[in-house]
């Protein structure tokens, strides 16, 4: 094994070179790339050559790949690939992949297909690093804290700023509602860090109103965004990004003038998120069995 690694920022992402991901990985590599991603939660891997076949064979060394989307439509032909497609909706909100489900993907992976000739970036953050740079008093008081996540909210987007493509967008993603409550602070199942589990589908903290929420978690995740919490990724082509679904989130920068931008990602299986006493995260609404398995 040749695997090496340049960390990209101290808190946060690591570039990956000698392994060639069309090939089968051996126990060695495979280990390495989890300890990797443990350690950096976000891992870049330039040169790569896949298909959507190969991006699946390549995430499946690491569970069981889930469907593309709870309710949004995968790549044609191919199940388990979703389509983050410029001309389907961008992602611009600093998010953690699916976590109005009971048990959200573990890990995500996301290669390029269609790059445009200037931004689109990925922002990934780590949300470990957030966690440790909280104030003690800030610290005790999100460790109690549970959150509601869902994906039929207010989008703060006034009705009539929203065209039909828009509209039939959103109606997709809530097609199914889904509400799930989560620890504030979930504990990594392997490495035991804590980190803070919030993002944008976390709408309500468990016994305070809308607004009392609201100011809570916008503080926490002011945290979360750091800039020296924050890899920057600038996508070229045949590149994959691997990242730690369950300590990090996300945002695709919005700065590219609608040009062509086309990734394709598969995710891996996950747990349930247990909360710093030990106890799980609970459903209230919403069955994602035809979605996800549970990882053990």
């Amino acid at each position: 094994m040749s695997l090496h690694l340049r960390k990209v920022t101290a808190n946060i992402g690591a570039h990956v070179s000698g392994v060639d991901l069309a090939r089968p990985l051996d126990e060695e590599t495979r280990s390495a790339l989890r300890e990797a991603l443990n350690v950096h939660k976000a891992l870049v891997f330039d040169d790569v050559h896949l298909d959507d076949e190969g991006q699946q064979a390549f995430v499946r060394h690491f569970g069981d790949v889930t469907t593309a989307h709870p309710t949004v439509a995968a790549v044609d032909g191919a199940p388990n690939v979703l389509p983050v497609d410029s001309e389907q909706g961008i992602a611009n909100h600093w998010h953690t992949d699916v976590t109005f489900v009971l048990n959200p993907p573990q890990a995500s992976t996301l290669r390029s297909i269609t790059v445009p000739p200037y931004g689109g970036e990925t922002l990934i953050a780590s949300s470990a690093a957030a966690y440790r740079q909280l104030p003690e008093p800030l610290r005790a008081l999100a460790d109690d804290l549970w959150a509601e996540h869902t994906n039929d909210y207010d989008y703060a987007v006034p009705a009539e700023e929203i065209d039909e493509q828009q509209a039939a967008q959103r109606a997709r993603f809530t097609s199914i509602k889904f509400r799930t409550v989560h620890p504030v602070v979930r504990v990594h199942p392997l490495t035991g860090e804590r980190g803070l589990f919030i993002g944008g589908f976390a709408q309500r903290i468990v016994g305070l109103s809308v607004g009392e929420s609201r100011r809570i978690l916008d503080l926490l995740q002011s945290y979360v965004t750091r800039p020296e919490n924050v890899l920057r990724h600038r996508w070229s082509e045949n590149q994959l990004v691997l990242f730690d679904n369950r300590i990090t989130q996300h945002y695709a920068v919005d700065n590219y003038d609608r040009q062509p931008r086309r990734l394709h990602r598969v995710t891996v299986a996950g747990d349930v998120p247990v909360g710093v006493e030990g106890k799980e995260s609970y459903s209230i609404e919403g069955d994602a069995a035809h979605y996800t398995s549970v990882a053990a």
